[in-house]
């Protein structure tokens, strides 16, 4: 019996404490609406709970009031419905979220966000899975507050139980970890080990290009961060990333993520113990349509050719030197600085390589310095002039006589080499 009256206790005040917030709510609009007649439509603290709607005319403030009851019917019926019931509200609560800001963020304070989140787990059907999803997608939007709740409730402990879910909505719930996923840029802490998983499942099992972006900004979020490294770092997800580098529909985020890998120590090993590197990056090189890509190619090999002598000899052999130079040639500025920088590594390897000359060689190099050489120097310079000249005008005469046969060719081409001067000449 006294169980019994217990737990009678504490349902009475989840209730009481859930009207409370009805009625706190319902007042703060009354006030709203009393301070905007007052005050002639000047803005207060209190309109801040109000819809933009309010603001207009009367005619949208009695439709106010109509969203304010279905909004009130539509909470409680979350907190306390049936299933079924939970269902319907969810819907309505989604179809409301999308119109105003403000109004999603009442809705956080309202205490919309825990049954929504209870509603993804494995005892409700698909269909209340998938709309549950959709909905805190609508709450998610635009306010950092909503999505920080909704991973205190447990959102990404949910969805990693959907792993493996025939009926799984991938494309929902690739939209939904990609938005709680830019929490990261407000240092909100973000557990990658439960969102790994399932982002890789989702990848394995849903091919299409609108989905591999969602996942690839996701790992690009989570990459950001130093402390997701040791997740992140795995051959699985390497692998992934590689492959959807080479596709050039995906391949800036792929290879922005892998740029961000490659800069830590655990992930520029995995990035070298893949088979497919340098091989697939040296490829994107090629891309002439696809300049941000070749920038973003260039700069994972450099920091993988940076002091591994391993590396440089197998984009060397890869046949990477001749890209290079065309990517120097007709890249993008950026493309352009980081051709030459690997080209001018490739060359200092060579010459190292080489060594010093010798004797003969050397003594040949230091007789440029002499007066002695300069002066042969010099005539040698004029004696290429002058078999140039005689070239030239050997040929010109040759073909000016086979194209029109006249006899005083000759003479005209004798004329026109004697007074050209020398100084056109690339000697």
């Amino acid at each position: 019996m006294t169980d019994s009256s217990s737990s009678s206790s504490a349902w009475y005040q989840v209730k009481l404490k859930f009207f409370s917030k009805i009625r706190r709510f319902v007042q703060k609009t009354t006030v709203s609406k009393r301070c905007e007649t007052s005050s002639g439509g000047e803005s207060t603290a209190v309109e801040l709970f109000v819809n933009q709607e309010n603001q207009i005319s009367e005619k949208s403030n009695h439709g106010n009031d109509d969203i304010n009851g279905i909004l009130q019917k539509s909470v409680k019926r979350l907190h306390f419905g049936s299933r079924e019931e939970k269902a319907e509200a969810a819907r309505e609560i989604k179809r409301l979220a999308g119109d105003d800001l403000r109004r999603r963020k009442m809705m956080a304070d309202l205490g919309v966000i825990p049954p929504l989140v209870a509603m993804v787990g494995l005892e409700y059907t698909s269909d209340h899975r998938k709309l549950a999803i959709q909905t805190l997608l609508e709450l998610a939007s635009g306010t950092i507050t909503n999505k920080a709740l909704m991973v205190e409730a447990g959102i990404l402990v949910k969805l990693s139980e959907n792993i493996g879910v025939k009926e799984l909505a991938k494309l929902e719930c690739a939209q939904l970890i990609m938005s709680l996923s830019s929490l990261v840029n407000v240092q909100f802490p973000i557990d990658s080990s439960k969102i790994l998983p399932l982002v890789l499942h989702i990848l394995k099992s849903d091919s299409t290009v609108e989905t591999n972006i969602l996942c690839l900004t996701t790992i690009y979020n989570l990459s950001t961060v130093i402390e997701n490294m040791g997740s992140l770092a795995t051959n699985e997800i390497v692998r992934s990333l590689l492959k959807l580098a080479s596709t050039k529909e995906a391949s800036e985020k792929a290879l922005a993520a892998l740029g961000n890998l490659v800069v830590s120590s655990m992930g520029k090993k995995a990035l070298e113990s893949s088979p497919i590197v340098p091989e697939c990056l040296i490829d994107i090189l090629t891309w002439d349509d696809k300049s941000k890509s070749q920038e973003l190619s260039a700069y994972i090999l450099m920091i993988l050719a940076h002091q591994s002598a391993m590396q440089r000899t197998k984009m060397e052999e890869g046949g990477i030197v001749p890209i290079l130079l065309q990517l120097a040639l007709l890249g993008s500025p950026l493309a352009q600085k980081r051709a030459l920088k690997l080209l001018q590594w490739f060359k200092d390897e060579r010459q190292m390589k080489m060594g010093p000359h010798s004797g003969p060689q050397s003594r040949r190099l230091s007789s440029f310095s002499s007066p002695l050489h300069q002066e042969d120097l010099g005539k040698g310079k004029k004696l290429m002039k002058k078999m140039v000249q005689q070239s030239l005008y050997r040929n010109m005469e040759t073909i000016t006589r086979r194209a029109n046969g006249d006899s005083n060719s000759s003479s005209k081409v004798k004329l026109l080499v004697a007074s050209s001067s020398s100084k056109s000449l690339p000697y």
